[in-house]
């Protein structure tokens, strides 16, 4: 665990997403939850040695970021989409999900899909102590990511709109994500904690830019040779681009799904 300003908290080391929380005068506010069971009560566990948890905040609805809801108290809040999915979701899901990701891990007894209770579509405010907590709805990686700014700690949550990993694409807006950042761009704040990877300086969002514009330029790109999907996803490999982040990428399958998806995206824009 960082600690990143004199009141954040930040857990890169998870399996799964980066967990954050908070504190506040008058309690404590975490965003996003851990994947694993025993991860997810022992976040709670820190998260109670700082004080009451008032709040907990989904940035994205995706297993890996909300499925730890359930071991944490507070009122929790996400967007409406992100409600519907985790109603929408079964376990099934999640133990494929922790197959893949933490092998191994059973299916812990007390795990329950936790749905908000709050949720938004554009904007929502808390005010919390002498803290501020400005939730942002800013599609990109998902239609339903959620950023949260707090000017207080020159902070920025982005869940996995920004990342140091291999980017996904599979539920993507490449052309909403891209004005997400933009927008981004234009709050005062120091640091950015990441969906997945390191927490960075601010000075890191035109870097996400160009690998989200990069993806995006070599699908298309391939669809204006006149490859089918298959042969996309045969001769896009993005090695050559990113050589670290494919040769470390622990799930083969990824780039082949991101090509899919941006393949689908692109086709579907294209048409009249």
């Amino acid at each position: 665990m960082q600690k990143i300003t004199s009141n954040v908290y930040v857990e890169t080391g998870n399996r799964g997403c980066n967990t954050s929380f908070v504190v506040t005068a008058d309690g404590v506010v975490a965003i996003d939850t851990p994947m694993v069971p025993e991860a997810a009560k022992k976040w709670a566990a820190e998260i109670a040695k700082h004080g009451p948890l008032r709040y907990v905040i989904n940035g994205e609805a995706h297993g890996d970021h909300i499925s730890g809801n359930c071991y944490l108290g507070g009122i929790l809040i996400a967007h409406e989409g992100t409600r519907e999915a985790i109603l929408n979701s079964d376990l099934t899901s999640y133990k494929q999900m922790l197959e893949r990701l933490a092998p191994g891990i059973p299916l812990d007894k007390d795990f329950r899909y936790r749905a908000p209770d709050i949720t938004l579509t554009d904007r929502l405010t808390i005010y919390l102590g002498k803290h501020t907590f400005r939730l942002m709805a800013l599609p990109g990686h998902s239609p339903y990511q959620v950023t949260v700014y707090v000017p207080e700690e020159r902070v920025v949550f982005t869940s996995d709109n920004v990342v140091t990993v291999m980017p996904f694409f599979r539920q993507a807006l490449p052309d909403e994500w891209i004005k997400s950042l933009k927008y981004l761009q234009q709050l005062d704040f120091d640091k950015v904690v990441c969906g997945h990877g390191e927490v960075q300086d601010k000075a890191y969002l035109p870097q996400m830019i160009k690998n989200i514009q990069t993806w995006t330029g070599a699908v298309a790109d391939a669809i204006k040779k006149g490859m089918t999907l298959e042969e996309a996803q045969k001769n896009v490999t993005m090695i050559k681009e990113f050589p670290d982040l494919a040769r470390n990428q622990q799930m083969p399958g990824v780039i082949p799904m991101n090509v899919a998806a941006l393949y689908g995206y692109l086709k579907n824009k294209a048409k009249p």
